[in-house]
């Protein structure tokens, strides 16, 4: 009777064992994380320049994008403060170092403000977007069509291409300067040159807008004709960019506004209230008419919506104000479910998306209808994912996922002797096992 008390015992153990080893291995693994961005700078003295002149002002730099190309890990420091290096970076897949330095793309030229931006005098909490004053225009004419001012989110898509979404808009938080306006730059990455430069029409644009998303649609056999979708999280629209046409034009719905009841937030114990707007898109898969789901929210909003990519790349039905019933609600993903970012994997037909109330990162399963029940939880971790702040996944089916603790940066301050910012990186099918996404 002992010896089978002590098998059942042990049987028990080596099972609960097996569980917890199964959950430990589908954790989200630390790749990168700095307590400070550090740069590649072309040389030693050159740093040291634009430290004394307040170019560069290491607390200052937040990464906030992210995305994966080859043996490239692209990272965005967008300039919400005066003092940052360069906007748009990549890391260097293979450095093995735990905090590597971030070298400018496509070039340090590209990356320099063609006026001066002075830091503020006083080194105060900045608040957030809507503390910021009004932007003034520079009115600057840009000598090179690659420089890019300042970036949120970028994306690499199937025909070896980065957009980036250029908000020319620098020191957001101290005195903004509209240097350009906001413009689509697609570089090659083969050749890491400019194929195209396209500014937003002023008419596309409202007074409260902020363009800090771009999402592409794009099929690898015509490449010619990807559009690409830019979410106005401030004033509640979306962009819609033809790269054949080079046009755009401004879609407007309900379902782009934020949802009154969800827009406090409590992240590493900041508690802020936003009213941000359409954020996170993600493109679905392939229909069998040839269409493809685009989804969509708010960030200040725990619901999912949809709508076809055939209405949305179609101008005059989709601004005609006969499309309101073709836009979706999908379902919601219940209590503190506000998401920065998501995506699609056409692996394992499920989006991963962000969760910042909760420092996590779920998932949902396309084919299952969409509840609280039905969310998978990927990883939470209060130390290492306070704030994901954007999430890509690769062709390997690979999950990159970037948090940066920004609402302390925003409005606290951050603790320059603590790791603030890390790159995290997870198998699609590893990570969903066991949760409601796996079929």
């Amino acid at each position: 009777m002992t010896s089978l008390r002590l098998s059942l015992s042990l049987g028990l153990v080596l099972c609960l064992i097996g569980i917890f080893s199964q959950s430990a291995t589908a954790k989200l693994e630390e790749k990168f994380s700095w307590k400070q961005l550090a740069f590649d700078w072309p040389t030693p003295e050159a740093e040291a320049e634009a430290k004394s002149s307040g170019h560069y002002i290491e607390e200052n730099n937040l990464p906030l994008g992210v995305e994966r190309w080859q043996n490239r890990i692209f990272v965005t420091v967008p300039r919400w403060k005066a003092g940052v290096a360069a906007t748009l970076n990549y890391i260097d897949l293979d450095s093995t170092e735990k905090s590597p330095k971030l070298h400018p793309y496509p070039s340090w030229d590209a990356n320099k403000l063609p006026i001066s931006v002075q830091p503020q005098d006083q080194k105060t909490p900045s608040g957030g977007r809507l503390d910021a004053d009004k932007a003034q225009d520079a009115g600057v004419q840009l000598k090179d069509n690659s420089t890019i001012i300042s970036t949120f989110r970028i994306q690499v898509d199937v025909c070896d291409r980065l957009w980036v979404l250029d908000t020319g808009l620098a020191d957001i938080l101290g005195n903004p300067k509209q240097i350009t306006p906001n413009s689509i730059l697609v570089f090659d990455l083969k050749t890491d040159t400019l194929l195209r430069r396209f500014a937003i029409p002023d008419d596309q644009k409202k007074d409260d807008s902020f363009f800090a998303n771009i999402v592409v649609d794009a099929d690898r056999s015509e490449c010619q004709d990807a559009f690409a979708y830019i979410p106005d999280l401030g004033a509640y629209g979306v962009i819609v960019y033809s790269l054949r046409n080079d046009k755009s034009y401004r879609v407007k719905h309900n379902f782009f506004h934020f949802d009154p009841l969800q827009g406090d937030f409590n992240v590493g114990g900041v508690n802020f209230q936003w009213t941000d707007g359409v954020f996170g898109l993600a493109v679905g898969p392939m229909n069998p008419d040839h269409s493809k789901d685009i989804y969509f929210h708010a960030l200040a909003s725990t619901k999912e919506f949809k709508v076809s990519n055939r209405v949305l790349q179609n101008e005059s039905h989709v601004t005609g104000g006969d499309s309101y019933y073709d836009f979706k609600y999908v379902g919601d993903r219940g209590m503190n479910g506000q998401s920065t970012a998501e995506v699609f994997d056409p692996e394992t037909g499920v989006i991963f998306y962000t969760q910042v109330n909760k420092d996590a990162i779920a998932c949902w399963n396309i084919k299952r209808p969409y509840t609280p029940d039905t969310q998978g939880l990927i990883d939470s971790d209060s130390h290492t994912l306070v704030f994901p702040n954007d999430m890509k996944i690769d062709s390997e089916g690979t999950i990159w996922v970037l948090s940066d603790k920004m609402p302390t940066y925003l409005y606290k301050e951050l603790d320059p002797s603590a790791v603030n910012y890390r790159i995290l990186m997870g198998q699609n099918r590893d990570l969903i096992k066991g949760t409601p996404c796996e079929m």
